[in-house]
């Protein structure tokens, strides 16, 4: 028996969220803790299950409130180093009016991406079901070969490998840098979770069933696939099955941040329950009905990682619908 069932490598930081006006009509941003691989541990946490995160973060004030932010939610950090020397990475939020968003991030350096290989801590990862990661850990040439060498020990260990992209083109010196690291990262995982922008990004169609075709064909190990498409609702792909759901939207959405996060959670949280081969298209509608549900969810609150629903909440959500 593993003593996790996912741990996850990648980017923890601050998001400052808007958050109104003050007196003298100056924007008020709240510091909310952020990353998307904690957002999916978060809520992986929240769902009952043993998660550990890898990283780093500056030894600094928001270094310490990250630390505390995601041992409170209950993710385990004994994998989380600090950089004296290079900050905690920031992240400005701008939110439109309909709650998407766009990011300015303070990363040049941030400690995030100063995470070097032997830093990994290859107990946490030997001892997991699943590893999780995405790209904003394969942006730079240290921190990408120290995401390399745990999805090596991952493999070797027989964890189920999960990735998403997680595409953020500002963070990037040159798209084709990026395009190539994505490349890698669909060659090395079993479960992906991927945006129909980053679709498009990587097979060159709008055509989702066209893109999602192709990169099944282009990469075998593909076991399960599921591609997020915001307010047109998910289709998950499955052994020559492919599976829709309609999302569930709502009029008090206030920012999109964490949607993807909490949906790829859930999906996760369907394969530790159920197992990554043999699902059925019930099952794959059940998956993407409660994935929908609690990424419609966490766009009512500000934030993600601490504000993750429960199974509960999730349920009865769906049952109004």
């Amino acid at each position: 028996m593993k003593k996790y069932d996912v741990v996850a490598l990648g980017e923890l930081l601050i998001d400052f969220t808007e958050n109104g006006k003050s007196n003298q009509g100056n924007p008020l941003f709240e510091a909310n803790p952020g990353g998307a691989p904690c957002n999916v541990l978060a809520m992986l946490t929240k769902l009952g299950h043993k998660t550990a995160f890898i990283g780093k973060v500056g030894e600094d004030f928001f270094g310490e409130q990250l630390r505390d932010a995601i041992t409170k939610v209950g993710i385990d950090a004994s994998g989380l180093c600090t950089d004296k020397e290079i900050h905690t990475t920031l992240a400005m939020v701008h939110t439109y009016p309909d709650g998407d968003r766009d990011f300015s991030f303070y990363r040049n350096p941030g400690a995030d991406m100063m995470l070097n290989k032997e830093e990994i801590c290859e107990e946490l990862i030997k001892e997991t079901k699943i590893f999780h990661f995405g790209t904003l850990s394969m942006t730079h040439e240290g921190v990408r070969e120290a995401t390399k060498e745990a999805i090596r020990i991952a493999e070797e260990s027989g964890a189920i490998i999960s990735f998403d992209p997680n595409l953020r083109p500002p963070l990037w010196s040159s798209m084709e840098l990026a395009k190539e690291q994505i490349a890698y990262g669909l060659g090395q995982c079993d479960l992906l979770k991927i945006s129909e922008e980053e679709l498009e990004f990587m097979t060159g169609t709008k055509d989702i069933k066209e893109g999602a075709y192709k990169l099944l064909a282009d990469y075998p190990n593909l076991k399960l696939m599921n591609v997020t498409m915001g307010k047109e609702g998910s289709i998950a792909f499955h052994e020559g099955k492919e599976v829709f759901h309609a999302p569930f939207l709502q009029e008090n959405t206030i920012e999109t941040t964490g949607a993807g996060d909490t949906f790829g959670a859930c999906a996760l949280n369907y394969v530790l329950e159920n197992g990554i081969t043999g699902l059925s298209e019930e099952q794959l509608y059940e998956m993407l009905e409660f994935a929908n549900g609690a990424s419609s969810l966490i766009t009512t609150k500000k934030g993600a990682l601490r504000v993750m629903p429960t199974k509960e909440d999730v349920e009865t959500f769906i049952s109004t619908k």
